[in-house]
């Protein structure tokens, strides 16, 4: 069973953008994964197409409606689907590696990308919403936000990686940052890549990686060390 993606948003040509190129692009042709842009507009009901309005209690901005909402997820993602539903939202819980491993072994996600102010409330608990942010930050729109998401998770699909033990290597998988990377030439500008690593000592190659990334999360990201050690003075 492949993954697949249904995606809600009001700009459906903004899919696949970047995700048909490359290991992502190379997959979705290949069947590994499918997606689906689908066009709130759509579930309008009236001869504008109407998906906003005013917030209640005032305020700048608009918000989306749960009405058109609700319908546009209920054609998605009917009853007996098992697939979570996302909203890409700066208020949602930060994704982070462990949540992009258990969208991956999954039969797929549906995701709501907002617009304007935000969501109506009322549709968010009433279909299930699992708001998700990719960071303490805003965006004009969730589409760039689920581009992110759904490249995190196809890379680690199925035959999507050429090789697996890249993924497992990677940033955040052990909970540290991923060591320093060199290739040649052997010399570049004066700076020599570090003696170890053409040494040919497996072992000792590998603590030095194991070092150079708790060095650089204790630097970069002291909070990844705190929480893989709540305990640690």
């Amino acid at each position: 069973m492949s993954f697949s993606a249904s995606v809600l948003t009001l700009y459906p040509e903004m899919f696949p953008g970047a995700l048909g190129l490359s290991l992502a692009g190379r997959a979705l042709e290949a069947g590994t994964w499918s997606l689906e842009a689908i066009q709130i507009r759509d579930f309008a009901t009236d001869r504008h197409r109407t998906v906003d309005d005013t917030p209640a209690g005032g305020g700048a901005g608009m918000v989306m409606r749960a009405d058109v909402l609700a319908r546009a997820i209920d054609q998605a993602s009917p009853e007996g689907d098992m697939r979570p539903r996302l909203l890409m939202s700066p208020r949602g819980k930060p994704l982070n590696q462990a949540r992009v491993r258990e969208l991956a072994a999954g039969p797929g996600a549906v995701i709501l990308c907002g617009r304007f102010e935000g969501v109506d409330q009322r549709v968010i608990d009433a279909r299930g919403l699992e708001e998700v942010s990719i960071g303490d930050f805003i965006l004009s729109g969730g589409e760039p936000a689920a581009l992110v998401l759904l490249d995190a998770v196809v890379r680690l699909l199925p035959g999507v990686m050429g090789n697996s033990v890249s993924g497992e290597e990677e940033s955040f998988e052990n909970g540290l940052l991923e060591h320093p990377h060199y290739t040649r030439p052997q010399e570049f500008e004066g700076r020599e890549i570090p003696e170890v690593l053409i040494s040919g000592n497996h072992k000792k190659i590998a603590a030095w990686r194991r070092a150079e990334s708790e060095r650089l999360t204790a630097e970069r990201r002291p909070d990844l060390l705190a929480a893989a050690h709540p305990l640690a003075k």
